[in-house]
């Protein structure tokens, strides 16, 4: 088992637009491995390759005993009902705030072989969803928070240790 380090707020790679997946061979599994090892820890629902300083189109999940991953994951379909949950997120700690999200998704993607698969769900599900494929495209939740609430967050997350400034 191997747990990755996390990348917090203020890495530049969580804010870059992370590049597909081409190659799907023993690196591409052992990072499919790291990720489905590193989202096991309690509390965790989701994370992008990316906040574990990887900057290729993949996520893995676990939420409420649903357990797996997509490699090159786009959001095929959102309800166009939506509901304020409250967000939190691994690169974000302590921090938690409520976020208009989509009470349904709809991810599309391939696995290890290449092979098409589709992830969907409501509730926790899809606002992972929504939440992993947003850090594939360089977006925090924080970046979809009011105005209000954003200027909020910026303001506790400097003052956290674990915020990265370089």
């Amino acid at each position: 088992m191997v747990m990755r380090e996390l990348r917090y707020f203020g890495d530049p790679v969580l804010k870059a637009v992370a590049e597909p997946v081409t190659r799907f061979d023993d690196s591409t599994k052992r990072l499919v491995d790291d990720l489905l090892d590193t989202v096991d820890a309690p509390g965790r629902a989701g994370l992008a390759a990316p906040q574990i300083g990887v900057s290729l189109r993949a996520f893995s999940y676990n939420v409420e005993g649903s357990r797996g991953y997509v490699l090159n994951p786009r959001i095929v379909e959102l309800s166009e009902e939506t509901h304020e949950i409250t967000e939190g997120c691994l690169s974000v700690p302590q921090l938690w705030f409520p976020t208009v999200r989509a009470k349904r998704a709809v991810v599309r993607g391939v696995d290890l072989r290449n092979e098409p698969i589709t992830v969907s769900g409501e509730g926790v599900m899809a606002q992972c969803l929504q939440h992993e494929t947003d850090h594939l495209d360089g977006m925090l939740y924080l970046d979809r928070l009011t105005s209000e609430r954003r200027r909020d967050a910026m303001r506790e997350a400097r003052q956290r240790d674990w915020f990265w400034t370089r």
